[in-house]
């Protein structure tokens, strides 16, 4: 399949709370309550990402 470009963002929801964990495909990570706001902050690449870990 062309146009694949091996970039995999990922969003986990952490269970017993309303908390949702994402992970770019460059490291970096970010948690959020609202899912718009958290994958506006995934598409937003690289605009707002910390560095691996930082967690904002």
């Amino acid at each position: 399949m062309s146009g694949r470009t091996g970039e995999v963002c990922r969003v986990d929801w952490l269970p017993g709370t309303d908390v949702l964990h994402g992970t770019c495909h460059c490291g970096a990570e970010h948690t959020a309550e609202d899912p718009v706001a958290m994958w506006d902050w995934m598409l937003a690449h690289p605009q707002g990402h910390d560095l691996p870990g930082g967690g904002s």
